[in-house]
């Protein structure tokens, strides 16, 4: 698996480089040595929408937003937030919804090693937070691309940004739910750059197993 640090804070990627670097990575994966390529970097300010958006889940401000081939609805990327791209090619007949479950049992436990207690909720994807007497919180987004069993596009962990871009959309389509970040559930600034070693780490390892 080759491993990508594409750009932290100040150096922020563009999101059109971070696609260009998928296009890149899956370019790879047709050579006689079909290595996988995990990218991980911290996006510019960007709004994108997948396939399942609707023009209601919007920026209310007319943000311009970015139409991707992902699975997922709207969401935002941007400073502050740890994107992960992981292109690799599946093993034969696994599923995606197995993968969606791969990626954020390595979300909950890469939360876990910095004292927040991640979960899943049946029937969305993605990690999640459940305060004490509070409604659901989601701190981390996941929308995947599978072609030809070849994955793109990825996760992205709300590590210390603003979660003020969230509040002129419908994250995700979720209207009775609200969005956090590791920062604010740990009580400490937490960077997307001290995250990203450990996620590389248990992500890589986890692809591993279930990859060609």
């Amino acid at each position: 698996m080759n491993l990508m640090c594409a750009g932290f804070s100040p150096s922020f990627v563009p999101y059109e480089r971070g696609l260009e670097l998928q296009e890149g990575a899956v370019a790879k994966l047709s050579s006689p040595t079909p290595d996988g390529t995990l990218i991980v970097l911290e996006h510019e300010a960007v709004y994108t929408a997948g396939r399942r958006s609707r023009p209601e889940e919007f920026p209310t401000d007319g943000t311009p937003v970015v139409p991707v081939d992902r699975g997922g609805k709207v969401t935002w990327h941007g400073p502050g937030q740890l994107v992960a791209y992981p292109v690799v090619r599946l093993r034969n007949r696994f599923a995606l919804v197995d993968f969606v479950r791969v990626l954020e049992q390595v979300i909950i436990d890469v939360a876990g090693g910095f004292g927040v207690e991640g979960v899943i909720i049946d029937g969305r994807t993605g990690v999640w937070a459940r305060p004490a007497g509070l409604p659901a919180e989601k701190f981390a987004q996941i929308g995947i691309r599978v072609s030809e069993g070849i994955v793109t596009h990825g996760l992205a962990i709300n590590c210390s940004n603003s979660l003020a871009p969230f509040k002129s959309f419908v994250p995700c389509g979720i209207t009775d739910a609200g969005v956090t970040t590791l920062s604010r559930l740990a009580g400490r600034t937490i960077a997307p750059n001290e995250v990203a070693p450990t996620l590389a780490v248990r992500l890589t390892a986890a692809l591993t197993e279930v990859t060609q």
